[in-house]
């Protein structure tokens, strides 16, 4: 039984942490009301963080598939990859989420 790698536990972390930190850059640049030339535009950051997530569950469907087929015995490592591709997507949704409830909000209020 192979042991799970502790470098590929802090790269797989820090891939969780590069993500919320983009999340966090387009919720401020959202708060400023404003785009500086340090914080990319809402829509590039929200689209990069779409990106990555997409990325995420591409890897995570590859695992698999080589598991599957048994290319790899790593079992650790698939369920991993596929553990940080539904949390991606889970946060994502929740952005959306909040993101939408603020525009109903915000259309709710009277002129």
């Amino acid at each position: 039984m192979k042991t799970i790698e502790t470098s590929g536990l802090m790269a797989m972390r820090q891939d969780v942490i590069a993500q919320n930190d983009a999340l966090k850059k387009t919720a401020l640049a959202g708060v400023t009301g404003g785009v500086t030339n340090s914080q990319p535009a809402f829509g590039a950051a929200m689209n990069a963080a779409f990106n990555q997530v997409n990325n995420m569950q591409h890897a995570a469907g590859d695992i698999t598939q080589d598991y599957t087929m048994g290319k790899t015995t790593d079992i650790a490592g698939v369920m991993m990859a596929r553990q940080k591709s539904s949390l991606g997507f889970e946060l994502t949704l929740q952005v959306r989420n909040k993101l939408l409830k603020a525009y109903q909000d915000i259309m709710s209020m009277p002129v």
